[in-house]
């Protein structure tokens, strides 16, 4: 994916769009009623996705009288989103950081979470194993992902950042 539509990313709205829109398909009158903003805004936001191939249009729908394209998105679409460059990784880091600071002001209080920071140095065996962990329960929580509200859900947030860090200069 070009760096142009990595940019994509850099408005707060599309990760809760990406975000809203892996439970279930919508439209943008719908997304627009669930995230309270305008179907105007919503609907720009959804073509910028769509056309950097975040989003795909799950189905056509009649709503009265017109027609209305309900989105989805793929998580594995994130995948197309290589960082080549340090710019790039750095665009996708801000946002991925900014969409959860937004949740950290929404977190349930009192109920069980897990928050863990940490620069280590394991075995590479070892980080091969739980790099491999992470993906599979980044994969298990897309996959359960239902639409808002669904009854006998709970609203989540997840973040998984787990890469490799340079070789730091040699102390002296």
């Amino acid at each position: 994916m070009p760096h142009d539509n990595l940019r994509v990313l850099a408005h707060p709205l599309r990760m809760r769009i990406l975000s809203l829109l892996t439970g279930t398909a919508l439209s943008a009158a719908e997304a627009a009623r669930e995230l309270g903003d305008t179907q105007a805004n919503i609907s720009y936001h959804l073509r910028r996705l769509h056309e950097a191939g975040l989003l795909e249009v799950a189905e056509e729908v009649t709503i009265r009288g017109g027609r209305a394209k309900r989105y989805r998105h793929d998580p594995d679409s994130g995948r197309r989103l290589t960082t080549r460059s340090p710019a790039e990784a750095q665009l996708l880091t801000q946002a991925i950081a900014g969409e959860l600071l937004r949740r950290a002001s929404q977190r349930a209080h009192g109920r069980p979470a897990s928050l863990t920071d940490a620069e280590l140095w394991v075995d590479p065996n070892v980080w091969a194993r739980l790099l491999k962990q992470a993906s599979e329960l980044s994969h298990e929580l897309h996959a359960a992902a239902q639409p808002p509200r669904t009854p006998g859900t709970v609203r989540v947030s997840a973040s998984v950042a787990l890469f490799e860090l340079a070789e730091p200069p040699e102390s002296s």
